[in-house]
């Protein structure tokens, strides 16, 4: 099988790629698991040593990576790639890691030493996605490596070359070939190889249905699994909200990358004596945005990834629209609009009956409610089958954190948003997925418990 990334700035072939066969896929398998046992018995110090130097080589292409980004995915390259989230996300995990992993001592005396220790998993999968292609690979990766596990990296079929520059670069440090290696796989392989326990772990990042693939495949392995899948993450702007942080930041974090984040901002709730001029100033905001080729260093909104990704976008504003949803943004300000391109839009009228409130839109298009208090809010939020972060905009601290008590979210953030925090667990509840990344909840779902119980004689 051939993979094809059709690139959104003209719909040519970017890059093509061939899938590996089952026989070669069992082959990297065995390599792979191979290589784990030699490089769990390095030194924890090498091993973080090596990561970050893999990590450091990535910086080092970033000026080719910028433009590979823009042609595979459709980032404009005035934002200069991922370099600054990965760096800090594989930093964090390296600094962190002695202390998550260091044994739990809880007697050493002379008659008993007893110990729990985590063990890496051995072969680690990790299936990563095309949105932020460097930042979610890296979540993973670094703290596997870390963590004495060999990892497997299967990336979306639209970034084939991150994958391929990620290895080139962790090879070129010194990580062991077999003990990284980055695959080709079509569904149906990997479906097979979990499905025949190929792996300790697998992580994944994508779409709902891909995450019921994965447990589906895994069924009765008893394989760990990592799911961090759809989202419609909310925003809330309270009566005593900063107005101005709130509408640049909730915008920002529904129109950046094209609106394709996992932890995108997709509907924003606002008391009702804010509700006006918030509408109005995030309007002014999104007139400004320039739609065009995401190689141009003027454009502030690039092309979806693919065709049907905006589609959707435009079904779901569409059908908003017919149903009484009022669209803000003129559609002559944004002449390129078509095919990939897609205009960024803010809906107000909207309802929770809306596709376009419900759905993951996944593109730039948010809609605007009016809410009279905290408890019309907090229902609101929490009607939705997704569950990975929601922004609260307040000046009381001790009130959002009542109220994000009440949240059924994986992260609540207050005065921010759309920002993964490596020093804390990244985790989501409900269609969102299951599992965590990152933190010390990281690297304990990338090892396992095991406990020694020494009888000294």
């Amino acid at each position: 099988m051939t993979i094809k990334c059709i690139s959104p700035i003209d719909g040519s072939v970017y890059a093509e790629r061939e899938t590996l066969t089952r026989t070669q896929a069992d082959t990297a398998v065995a390599r792979a698991k191979s290589a784990q046992a030699a490089w769990a018995l390095r030194p924890l110090a090498d091993r973080i040593a090596l990561v970050q130097a893999g990590v450091a080589a990535v910086g080092a292409m970033n000026d080719d990576i910028v433009p590979e980004l823009a042609h595979q995915m459709g980032r404009p390259v005035r934002y200069g790639g991922e370099f600054g989230g990965f760096n800090e996300r594989a930093t964090y995990m390296a600094k962190i890691a002695e202390d998550a992993l260091a044994p739990i001592v809880v007697e050493d005396s002379d008659k008993f030493r007893r110990v729990i220790k985590r063990v890496p998993h051995g072969l680690v999968l990790v299936v990563a996605p095309w949105n932020y292609p460097y930042m979610t690979a890296i979540n993973t990766v670094a703290p596997a490596l870390i963590a004495g596990n060999a990892v497997m990296l299967k990336h979306a079929s639209q970034t084939p070359l991150v994958g391929e520059r990620m290895a080139a670069a962790f090879h070129s440090a010194g990580v062991p070939t077999d003990v990284f290696q980055n695959v080709f796989l079509d569904h149906a392989t990997t479906s097979d190889l979990i499905a025949d326990r190929a792996f300790g772990f697998v992580n994944f990042t994508g779409s709902v249905g891909g995450g019921k693939a994965m447990e589906v495949a895994a069924a009765g392995t008893f394989t760990g699994i990592g799911l961090e899948l759809g989202g419609k993450d909310p925003g809330y702007v309270m009566d005593d909200a900063n107005l101005d942080a709130a509408v640049d930041t909730l915008i920002d974090g529904a129109m950046f990358n094209s609106g394709q984040c996992c932890c995108g901002i997709e509907r924003i709730y606002v008391h009702e004596s804010l509700f006006y001029q918030f509408v109005e100033k995030a309007v002014a905001i999104v007139n400004g945005y320039k739609l065009g080729n995401p190689l141009d260093t003027e454009t502030t909104i690039g092309p979806m990834a693919h065709v049907r990704f905006a589609d959707e976008v435009r079904a779901q504003t569409a059908e908003a629209i017919a149903m009484g949803a009022k669209a803000h943004i003129d559609p002559a300000l944004f002449p390129d609009d078509g095919g990939a391109y897609l205009m960024p839009q803010i809906l107000t009228n909207v309802t929770h009956d809306m596709r376009v409130m419900r759905d993951e839109s996944f593109g730039p298009v948010v809609g605007i409610m009016s809410v009279k208090n905290d408890a019309e809010a907090i229902r609101l939020i929490n009607d939705s089958n997704f569950g990975l972060t929601a922004s609260i905009w307040t000046q009381d601290t001790a009130r959002a954190e009542a109220i994000a008590d009440q949240l059924e979210t994986g992260t609540v953030f207050m005065n921010r948003a759309d920002y993964l925090d490596p020093g804390l667990c990244w985790t989501g509840c409900k269609d969102t997925g299951r599992g965590g990344g990152l933190s010390v909840i990281g690297f304990h779902n990338l090892t396992r418990p095991k406990s020694y119980h020494m009888k000294k004689v």
